[in-house]
């Protein structure tokens, strides 16, 4: 089971947005039956099974092993991952695109990038799967309480001079060998908890 799937197929998305189906997927951490699921979601057999070979057919689920009771099969499903996060691609034409947001300063174009992030790296990630590579990446997640804007727009000012300068020493646009990166910091309030 992978730790995180990037869906882009937009039947698959649908069926993550399904409450029902999500349900029975969440239920999926191990090899499940049918009628085990139903015990648990509390419906007829009949009707999970119909979800599970949806879920299947998507590519949410997968069969872990099948036993045989007399003239019976039974087939045990698990996810095909721990979590999921919908690809912008699923979206098709009105999918984000940092492209088409004017304003660079904007809550809109901030998510537009993040969407961007989830499409390439799922991208990157399925293609180093399938080749049997790592897939090399840098994630940095911090926070920082400013106890005014004023120090707030400063940060800003010396963040954005600091990868200014960082980049103009690092990268090299005549490298033959070299392999371009994208850098993207985001900066966003946190949700203050209830």
């Amino acid at each position: 089971m992978l730790d995180i799937e990037t869906v882009e197929d937009p039947a698959a998305a649908a069926a993550l947005m399904d409450p029902l189906r999500a349900r029975i997927l969440s239920e999926l951490t191990e090899p499940r039956s049918a009628a085990t699921l139903a015990q648990l979601v509390g419906l007829p057999r009949q009707k999970v099974n119909y979800h599970l070979r949806a879920l299947e057919e998507r590519g949410l689920a997968r069969v872990a092993e099948e036993r045989k009771w007399g003239g019976i099969t039974e087939r045990r499903l698990v996810a095909t991952a721990a979590s999921y996060v919908v690809s912008p691609d699923a979206l098709g034409p009105v999918a984000s695109d940092p492209d088409r947001t004017a304003d660079r300063l904007s809550a809109g174009y901030l998510i537009a990038l993040a969407a961007r992030a989830v499409r390439e790296v799922g991208r990157l990630v399925r293609r180093a799967r399938a080749e049997k590579k790592h897939l090399a990446t840098l994630s940095l997640d911090t926070e920082v309480n400013f106890a005014t804007p004023a120090d707030r727009s400063a940060f800003t000012q010396e963040l954005g001079e600091a990868i200014t300068n960082l980049v103009a020493r690092y990268h090299d646009p005549l490298a033959s060998d070299g392999r371009v990166h994208r850098l993207v910091v985001l900066a966003h309030p946190i949700e203050e908890k209830p």
